[in-house]
């Protein structure tokens, strides 16, 4: 009988079991990519819709690991995209009160509900409602899960609430340097929440109905961001502004190189410049330059990154991804692929496929979701590449 015949999702449970050790021994970074996944979704909690053991915006993150590997690999697509069905329904039901602090390092660390600690004072904004919070950095990471699950899905509802988010991002829009705040309570303009919002932007440029109204948002929106001097004189972007708009010299973190480099794709997409691809191609090679070591890529708070900054190199990683397909270099790809090989060979736990934080190994217990997904990201990146015949050599 013809694959195409059986009901995969008759299959799916008998395919799992054999998806850990076993499936991995193929040796393959597609077989690499199932059995991460595989190990990852022992976290994933139905009745929430998100993961045990990471936060909101994580959740949205992992969903969107997930469901690129979908995008590539039809043995997993049945069962991401019934992840993501019930996601989108439980999720907002277990939508958390969050608050969020910056430390010195410019590390964000997020605490949820009642588990704020002493000294920290609790965000008093209004109760989080669906996929908004107080933090439009948070509502980003969500529009962009279901901007990808609107790809793999065609589903008009996935689309529809990111342009819903997009909507309510907008009202960020009141800072005195220009851009949008990270926040509202209006405390701080940084760089992910702006480029996450030049993201989402160019993304609808591309996909919702009014392609001139998001596609001249994303435009000035770029425009704005590269006269704010958050990018700085080595291609490389620092954390956010200062109260009086000027770069804050803050850390070097991998998700501000990665954001940027997907959403100057998505704008060339919508509207043909090379700029922005040399722009994209200026950042990406600065930034493995700058957070590579030997080939592996590193964030400057290894080895303890808290909740939030072990999810940061997948977000590089996914976004490196999306410019090596839009413009093919032998820099990314080799990077891409010299950080899969040193996760499978040197950060992991063999009897579990459990992934860590540090990419060069070795494997530190325990492991979580957002770790999981973040190594996983780079797992993906090459097993895309590896269905092209690239790695196949």
């Amino acid at each position: 009988m013809l694959l195409s015949n059986i009901n995969l999702a008759c299959i799916l449970p008998a395919l799992s079991m054999v998806w850990g050790v076993s499936r991995a021994a193929d040796d393959t970074y597609t077989s690499n990519s199932e059995a991460a996944f595989q190990t990852l979704q022992k976290w994933y909690n139905d009745k929430t819709g998100l993961y045990n053991t990471t936060g909101w915006w994580n959740s949205a993150n992992v969903l969107t690991t997930i469901g690129t590997l979908a995008a590539i690999d039809f043995l997993v697509k049945p069962e991401v995209i019934q992840v993501l069905a019930n996601s989108y329904v439980a999720a907002p039901a277990t939508n958390l009160q969050v608050t969020k602090v910056v430390q010195k390092d410019f590390m964000i660390r997020t605490f949820y509900d009642d588990l704020v600690p002493n000294g920290v004072t609790a965000n008093k904004a209004a109760s989080p409602k669906g996929f908004l919070n107080e933090f439009y950095d948070d509502q980003a990471w969500w529009a962009l899960a279901w901007i990808q699950a609107y790809d793999l899905t065609n589903n008009a509802q996935y689309l529809q609430t990111a342009v819903e988010i997009f909507s309510d991002m907008r009202n960020g829009s009141t800072t005195p340097c220009g851009g949008i705040w990270w926040d509202k309570q209006n405390t701080y303009v940084n760089a992910i929440a702006n480029e996450l919002y030049l993201s989402v932007g160019a993304s609808l440029a591309n996909r919702a109905y009014d392609k001139s109204f998001y596609l001249d948002i994303a435009q000035k929106q770029l425009d704005w961001f590269l006269e704010s001097g958050m990018l700085n004189d080595e291609n490389l972007i620092n954390d956010g502004l200062t109260e009086d708009c000027k770069n804050n010299g803050g850390t070097v973190w991998s998700y501000n190189q990665g954001v940027i480099l997907g959403a100057l794709v998505e704008l060339n997409n919508a509207a043909a410049n090379s700029t922005y691809l040399e722009l994209a191609n200026d950042i990406a090679t600065a930034a493995i330059s700058k957070l590579g070591e030997d080939g592996v890529l590193h964030d400057p708070c290894e080895p303890d990154c808290g909740a939030d900054g072990g999810q940061f190199k997948g977000i590089f990683m996914r976004n490196l991804r999306i410019l090596q397909q839009a413009v093919p270099n032998s820099l990314y790809l080799d990077f891409i692929e010299s950080n899969a090989k040193s996760i499978w060979n040197k950060n992991r736990n063999e009897s579990t496929n459990e992934l860590s934080l540090d990419w060069a190994g070795p494997y530190i217990a325990p492991s979580n979701a957002s770790v999981q997904s973040s190594a996983m990201d780079a797992l993906v990146a090459a097993a895309s590449f590896e269905t092209t015949g690239i790695f196949l050599s």
